[in-house]
């Protein structure tokens, strides 16, 4: 059986020095400024006060209750239960009692969720304004070109990943074009951003996209407009509806009958 004919391309030497090697520098000097610049723009955070922090901490109190109960003893867990699902009903936790019952105000009259929101719109600044002008830059000078040739196979799925702007159909998948070099270092530059810069950095793409899909994690328990006692209200019944079976219970007998059947 006769072996597939190696696709060869002749390619000048030189694509690597005035193609390849730009694009990764200024992919990498790219992600520093951005990590800077989302440093100075990014605002100090506001200190919470004391009971708005009570009223998140007991939100996530209740949370925890519900997903470690199987590991207190059923007193224990009763004690706790009946105890939360009374501060709970009678709103000893919220911030603001005389607000219970009324309608939930405009999140756009909140004074915090408006710096969120320009906090959001700051970080998107950072993150596509720079790749907009490099974009342009690379479909400006350097559209068409195929730069390289990965070392390994790869199926035919990859070839509209590895070859955007070169519209050939019966080029080997492994070759990479100038446009889809970027996209590879766009996504795939966050060892050498940690390496430069740390594990907490605002350079990686990936990362920068989930915290703006996700940008009040680990700083708020409540959403913009959301009412607190709604939500202590639904945790209610959730322990309410909660069956509990302790972990221990019967771990002596257990532990006697694996031993006589290890014997």
């Amino acid at each position: 059986m006769a072996e597939p004919v190696a696709q060869t391309i002749h390619r000048d030497p030189a694509l690597f020095y005035w193609i390849l090697f730009p694009i990764t520098v200024v992919m990498i000097l790219t992600g520093v400024l951005r990590h800077y610049a989302t440093v100075l723009l990014a605002s100090a955070p506001k200190k919470q006060e004391l009971p708005a922090i009570r009223e998140q901490r007991s939100l996530l109190r209740g949370i925890n209750l519900r997903n470690n109960a199987n590991a207190i003893s059923p007193s224990a867990f009763a004690a706790r239960k009946n105890y939360m699902i009374s501060a709970y009903k009678e709103g000893t936790f919220l911030k603001n009692p005389e607000n219970r019952g009324r309608a939930a105000g405009n999140p756009m009259t909140d004074p915090a969720a408006m710096e969120g929101m320009m906090g959001m719109m700051k970080g998107n600044m950072a993150m596509m304004v720079p790749q907009t002008l490099i974009m342009s830059w690379i479909n400006a000078f350097f559209a068409g070109f195929v730069i390289m040739k990965l070392p390994f196979p790869l199926t035919l799925r990859f070839k509209s990943m590895l070859q955007s702007g070169v519209m050939t159909r019966d080029l080997d998948v492994r070759w990479v074009s100038s446009l889809s070099w970027y996209f590879l270092n766009l996504f795939g530059l966050q060892s050498v951003f940690i390496f430069i810069l740390g594990n907490d950095n605002a350079a990686d793409q990936m990362a920068q996209q989930m915290s703006q899909m996700n940008p009040g994690a680990g700083a708020n328990m409540f959403q913009p407009g959301q009412d607190p006692d709604k939500v202590f209200q639904s945790e209610t019944e959730n322990l309410e509806v909660l069956e509990h079976e302790y972990i221990l219970k019967g771990v002596e007998e257990r532990l006697l009958d694996s031993i006589a059947q290890s014997n």
